[in-house]
């Protein structure tokens, strides 16, 4: 009854809900793998129970056996999904949570899931807060996990951030439901497990109290988030082409740090940066467009360029994906911001660069088919197709080397929306 409380104030969900548990095999994720499945079959529902095999440790993949093992035992659906290839010898936790939650949007994408569920519970809740705190986080940093997050293609849910681990291992002692243990979760060299080791910092006592000053940063972020968003749909737009432009006197008169938050929510949308950027540096970049506003100024992949009393933020060459070649058939995403996709029957493979990297010149030579309100300073970073005969197509332009040519669909979905589904405290 709880858990399914949980799950109707957090809502969204179809009557018949199609839900993704990430299933590691550990405690937290296993109870959470048996919950949703009862919620969802109680609804004519189906819960997927989903497990990465990240590959960084010889017995992952009997794991992962191992816990289709158990969960076919209870009638839970389940897929395994490898994390294939090269890994990089430094930064290995953040490139697998990179990979998994990858991983696990795309399956959710390509079978037609709209929820991926994960198990972060209230002593997660707790250490999120504490690192964020010695970290010296904002508002923002310091409200924790959203209870709802949009990714590319479903949305991640997290209905556990109330509850005590200890329930969780409750629940399972009580379903004799055997889990594993990840040894990575007390390897010291992780800030996380180093957290552990201070047990005065996580008694009962103390996560009450962290959790509950997490909650009031939570409310705090979504008032915060409510006003950036007024302010960005009066001023600010985002182009398909992959631009944004901002009105420089809207700028100008706004309070400081709401002027900065609008910076780098539309650089993150351009640049398609993985991380938030420094707040000294976003500051840097709004006293630059005050004092000397004729100047153009570079921060997280974007060059700010003054134009016609607005900003133009395109994307920067130096942080820009190299061009990419696309076969017949091929769907991906590129630079972080463009997702393009070639239909299976297509006469020919084509190269997606900017047009800048591929062919400005051949360009000059040619009149657009269409008319177009675009700056001509913003053609060297419009998408481009080449083929084997040359410069093939630029989409934002209405350029066709020849109308009868077939390009791929290309269309802009960065990985940073300017806004989004908003912070969310259930």
């Amino acid at each position: 009854m709880e858990f399914a409380a949980a799950l109707d104030r957090i809502g969204g969900f179809e009557a018949k809900p199609f839900i993704a548990v990430a299933v590691s095999g550990g405690p937290d994720s296993a109870a959470l793998a048996l919950l949703a499945h009862a919620w969802a079959s109680r609804r004519g529902g189906q819960a997927w129970a989903l497990t990465v095999d990240h590959g960084l440790r010889p017995e992952s993949a009997e794991e992962a056996r191992t816990v289709v093992g158990w969960l076919a035992a209870r009638c839970i659906q389940h897929q395994v999904l490898v994390w294939a290839g090269d890994k990089p010898k430094a930064g290995i936790q953040e490139a697998a949570r990179e990979a998994r939650y990858r991983l696990l949007a795309g399956w959710c994408r390509e079978q037609g899931c709209l929820h991926l569920m994960a198990a972060h519970h209230r002593e997660d809740q707790a250490e999120t807060y504490l690192i964020r705190r010695r970290a010296g986080s904002g508002i923002d940093g310091l409200a924790g996990m959203s209870t709802v997050r949009e990714l590319d293609g479903c949305r991640l849910v997290r209905p556990l951030l109330g509850v005590a681990r200890a329930r969780l291992g409750a629940l399972l002692a009580v379903e004799g439901q055997p889990f594993l243990r990840d040894p990575s979760n007390a390897n010291p060299a992780y800030e996380r497990s180093r957290l552990r080791l201070e047990p005065d910092l996580l008694d009962a006592s103390s996560v009450d109290t962290v959790v509950t000053a997490s909650r009031e940063h939570g409310r705090l972020r979504v008032e915060r988030e409510h006003t950036l968003h007024g302010w960005l749909a009066l001023h600010a737009m985002l182009h398909p082409a992959g631009l944004g432009v901002l009105d420089a006197s809207a700028l100008g008169a706004s309070d400081p740090e709401l002027a900065e938050r609008a910076l780098a929510r539309i650089a993150a949308s351009v640049g398609g940066a993985s991380y938030p950027l420094r707040r000294a540096r976003v500051a840097g970049l709004r006293a630059g467009l005050s004092t000397a506003p004729e100047r153009a100024r570079t921060l997280g992949g974007c060059r700010f360029v003054p134009w016609r009393e607005r900003i133009l933020v395109l994307r920067e060459f130096a942080g820009a994906e190299p061009p990419i070649r696309l076969e017949p058939g091929e769907s991906l995403l590129w630079d972080g911001r463009f997702r393009l996709s070639s239909a299976p029957n297509a006469d020919r493979a084509f190269t997606l660069g900017y047009l800048g990297q591929l062919g400005v010149a051949a360009l000059r030579r040619s009149e657009p088919a269409t008319a177009t309100d675009l700056p001509r300073l913003a053609y060297p970073v419009l998408p481009a197709f080449c083929d084997s005969e040359g410069l093939a197509a630029v989409p934002a332009l209405g350029w066709l080397r020849a109308p009868e040519l077939v390009v791929p669909q290309l269309r802009f979905r960065p990985a940073n929306p300017l806004t989004n589904a908003g912070f969310t405290v259930v």
